[in-house]
């Protein structure tokens, strides 16, 4: 798929919603949507574009000098399974090695609570190189365990 992955300096909040506003199957709650918008404003975006159209982002949260975390990120479910996940996270990584960043986290839902489409998440992540480390079960909720995944982007770990 031909795209292009850069990163975003304006209008970051309003890329956020409108993407995971057009993912239900994964964010279904209006003021989770909300929370990372505005977060999202404030964090280091990549948006991966089609014919200058954003049709997916990943923003990072730096933690520590050692460690950040691909905070939230989607594509349009038209671009899922095209590559621009991948490119996405190419990107991220790429920037996060040059600031010295040794281990690139992500959150999802655990597979102790079944979800077809979170298990297509586990599954991508698992794919691009994403080790599970460990579940927290109230994290979010009861409903919705938490599933910690981390991959080393030192090869040396």
């Amino acid at each position: 798929m031909a795209g292009m992955v850069a990163l975003i300096e304006a209008n970051k909040a309003t890329i956020c919603l409108d993407i995971l506003r057009a993912l239900p199957e994964w964010f279904a709650l209006p003021q989770a949507i909300e929370t990372y918008a505005r977060a999202a404003e404030d964090l280091p975006m990549f948006g991966f574009s089609i014919s200058g159209n954003v049709v997916g982002f990943l923003s990072l949260k730096f933690h520590t000098p050692a460690a950040a975390e691909a905070y939230v990120l989607g594509v349009k479910k038209p671009w899922q399974r095209q590559g621009a996940g991948s490119k996405l996270f190419a990107a991220a990584e790429a920037s996060c090695r040059a600031a010295g960043i040794k281990f690139l986290t992500v959150k999802t839902l655990a597979a102790t609570r079944p979800d077809a489409f979170y298990a297509k998440t586990r599954a991508f992540y698992a794919a691009i190189g994403f080790l599970p480390l460990e579940v927290f079960p109230t994290l979010w909720n009861a409903d919705n365990p938490c599933l910690l995944m981390v991959k080393p982007l030192d090869p040396r770990i």
